[in-house]
């Protein structure tokens, strides 16, 4: 076996980060083959072709990797489910539509580290048997579309990918994208919209031929397992969540910023090293994997972040998303920004999201101006209580889980939006993190 690649400790005292993806970061253009190349990349790819691609996927499979996109499918269980090979070809569909307020892991890394998502799909298409790999990106990022490009241009160029060919597709900008058969559709030209399932992707994906989807963590982590193996993979983690993950911690903290860690870390422990919260003030609420997932308050600050925990305390651990807000935020305000969110991003394709959007922006928009009534709030949980696991994808339970969870924890704000404009229980100027902001 190769090396493992390594870990290190913060300080005496601190969590323990696992610096793998984002080790390279500091370096000198970290962009760059020569970069890669001189902190061992490609050596996995190597390896990997020194073994037969069922025991790159037994050996993925048993690291428990799991989706870093949302879901935490088992990744090697989710390539195993591909049908046996019929001549025809299969395809492998990395999916870098990263859209969801507050998530923003996966440009970061694309940015500094393309060559780990490089060499990960190369590694996974020889390992599904698929000679043609697709890298679905949202095209707003224009500077990360071209440093993709660059990438696979300086591999295939090395002569590093063999007879496997990536296309980087750049989408035109919708959320719905995110969601695998949308984005399968988006790719072969059609509006993007979810496909009803089954068939899944693993059976009929993309042009109907047999379709790995992936998050971009999780094929950037391939490279890593393959290294330093199974074993090493799950001494990190808890046994249900093994390994490490980027943590993205935004708004109210210190240093914002992504913290690569094993999962199972606090986010005690997380803003210990940001900083914590902003001087002067105290956590109110936060989100453990951005804005589709149910809110959480100062209570969970030591609820591990793996995924069986998460689920326990009520929400879901999802894209490590974990957007902080101390006690000068309005919950209304806040999830009425979402709401606006979800409402224009929504595809139309189902009733329940279509229209139930619309109208929670309407009542939300109101008891954030102080302009609701006491039937808006019974509206609200009839409306979201009707969308919830009713939609044709999980886009409409993204949708109501803030609402449904801001009214669980902070019903007293709603109530107080009756009668009280947010502006004036919660002025602009005390929540900005800009210097300068008026309301």
């Amino acid at each position: 076996m190769a090396d493992a690649p390594t870990t290190q400790p913060s300080r005496p005292g601190m969590p323990t980060l696992t610096p793998v993806l984002s080790d390279i970061w500091d370096a000198p253009r970290s962009w760059t083959l020569e970069a890669y190349r001189e902190r061992g990349g490609y050596r996995a790819l190597e390896e990997a072709r020194s073994r037969k691609p069922e025991e790159i996927v037994d050996a993925v499979k048993a690291s428990g990797l799991r989706g870093r996109g949302g879901a935490g499918f088992p990744t090697g269980l989710k390539w195993s489910f591909l049908p046996p090979p019929d001549g025809g070809p299969r395809y492998l569909v990395v999916n870098a539509d990263e859209s969801e307020p507050g998530t923003c892991k996966d440009i970061p890394l694309m940015l500094a580290n393309p060559h780990a998502l490089i060499e990960g799909s190369a590694i996974t298409s020889y390992a599904i048997g698929c000679d043609h790999a697709f890298i679905y990106l949202r095209g707003e990022v224009v500077h990360v579309y071209r440093r993709l490009l660059a990438a696979v241009r300086e591999a295939e160029a090395a002569g590093l990918l063999g007879g496997l060919r990536i296309t980087v597709h750049a989408g035109a900008g919708a959320y719905i994208c995110g969601e695998e058969t949308a984005l399968l559709d988006s790719l072969e030209g059609l509006r993007g919209q979810p496909r009803l399932k089954p068939p899944f992707p693993a059976v009929a994906g993309l042009y109907a031929r047999p379709t790995v989807v992936n998050n971009v963590e999780s094929i950037a982590s391939v490279p890593s397992i393959v290294l330093g193996g199974p074993e090493w993979f799950t001494s990190m983690g808890t046994e249900k969540s093994a390994g490490f993950g980027l943590f993205s911690l935004s708004g109210h903290v210190t240093r914002p910023g992504q913290y690569e860690a094993p999962l199972g870390i606090t986010l005690r422990e997380l803003l210990d090293l940001a900083g914590g919260v902003r001087d002067g003030h105290e956590l109110k609420f936060w989100t453990p994997g951005g804005s589709s997932t149910p809110i959480l308050t100062d209570e969970h600050l030591d609820v591990p972040l793996d995924y069986e925990s998460v689920a326990g305390a009520g929400s879901m651990l999802a894209t490590r998303a974990l957007q902080i807000f101390d006690e000068t935020t309005s919950v209304v305000r806040a999830v009425a920004r979402w709401t606006d969110f979800y409402a224009h991003e929504s595809c139309g394709k189902c009733t329940p999201c279509r229209e139930g959007t619309y109208w929670l922006k309407q009542i939300l928009h109101r008891l954030e101006e102080g302009r609701g009534t006491a039937e808006d709030l019974d509206t609200l949980d009839e409306i979201t209580a009707n969308i919830a696991g009713r939609s044709f994808c999980a886009f409409g339970d993204a949708a109501v889980t803030p609402i449904q969870s801001g009214m669980k924890y902070f019903r007293s704000e709603f109530e107080a939006g009756t009668h009280t404009p947010a502006r004036e229980l919660f002025p602009y100027t005390a929540s900005t993190v800009f210097s300068g902001v008026s309301s």
